[in-house]
């Protein structure tokens, strides 16, 4: 493969994308008959979505009001609470108060209404692991509404909703599955078109990492953060001067290079921590420190707490989540 080659290959933005691999993923399919309506109660650091298989509602999020019709993929990224209706006005009930069929641990059935037209839902909350998907989700809004008709891919995207609502409407066995990646697929390819449709994904960070010689720079800090990166290198990585390089990479993701290699490195350290699955002087030589000290003070430096607080509160918070689950279902 020749150099040029091997730089077109680099795909920032793809790259980026492909960190939202989902976790603590919970789907619902709601059968609903009018009137009805839904209070979805607020699910901190989670994406929640709803798509439509057949029926139409009116959702109310952030401010905002949109309808949706069969086909349509709406994301609430923040975990804000939103309401639901069949129509303006309909009577809400709390999504916790109304009986749910249990299929599994991740799945279950909700059937709500008054007998009037029917309609059906599939909805989720999912939580993403890698920093990077957290520092993505943070800049989309507070709502998104994809449409299969409204994108160029309608063909396939259609494709994958016939399938989704065949398995969701049998499920047979492996049918969960197939539901739960058929969604994250649809989640994925909606935040792709707010990307590539809002102006406002054209700036800041997503704006970088479209930027061929600052989203090249970025993609190889993500894929080796580990690296002995200085100015010098990341400006030869980009093909640009020291000065040049420095003075666009903190005009496109507003910080200075260094300070975003060495804020990356926190970052992918504190998720590995809340994760405890490594000790702090393993962590420390992967993420490129000679020493469990001075990553300790650079730690501190950046996410403001040493890393030994961080390591104790996941102690606590998975004690907490085993505690609850022990209580058994609702």
């Amino acid at each position: 493969m020749n150099p040029e080659d091997a730089w077109n290959k680099i795909d920032p933005l793809g790259e980026a994308l492909h960190f939202l691999r989902m976790s603590g993923t919970f789907y619902c399919r709601s059968e609903l008959t009018a009137p009805w309506g839904l209070v979805m109660p607020p699910m901190k650091d989670c994406l929640m979505f709803h798509f439509v298989i057949s029926g139409s509602c009116r959702l109310e999020a952030g401010g905002e009001e949109r309808w949706l019709q069969p086909g349509c993929l709406a994301l609430v990224p923040h975990g804000m609470g939103h309401v639901l209706l069949s129509r303006p006005g309909a009577a809400a009930a709390n999504l916790f108060d109304l009986h749910r069929e249990n299929l599994s641990e991740r799945y279950e059935v909700l059937r709500h209404g008054a007998g009037g037209s029917p309609m059906t839902l599939i909805c989720g909350a999912v939580r993403f692991d890698h920093p990077a998907a957290h520092r993505l989700l943070n800049l989309l809004p507070n709502l998104i509404v994809a449409s299969a008709a409204d994108s160029p891919d309608a063909d396939r995207i259609e494709s994958v909703l016939r399938l989704m609502a065949a398995e969701a409407a049998e499920m047979r066995p492996g049918g969960e599955g197939i539901v739960t990646r058929l969604a994250d697929i649809l989640v994925i390819q909606a935040i792709r078109s707010w990307i590539e449709h809002d102006p406002n994904a054209q700036s800041g960070w997503l704006g970088a990492l479209q930027d061929k010689q600052i989203g090249r720079a970025l993609s190889l800090v993500h894929r080796d953060p580990a690296r002995d990166w200085t100015l010098a290198s990341l400006a030869a990585e980009a093909a640009m001067s020291r000065s040049a390089f420095a003075a666009r990479f903190k005009q496109l993701v507003g910080m200075p290079a260094m300070h975003y290699v060495a804020q990356w490195r926190m970052t992918l350290a504190a998720a590995q921590l809340k994760e405890r699955k490594e000790g702090l002087t393993s962590l420390a030589g992967r993420l490129g420190y000679q020493s469990e000290a001075a990553f300790s003070r650079a730690f501190k430096r950046f996410i403001g707490v040493p890393p030994g607080a961080i390591h104790q509160d996941a102690g606590r918070s998975n004690d907490d989540a085993g505690a609850k689950a022990r209580q058994g279902p609702r």
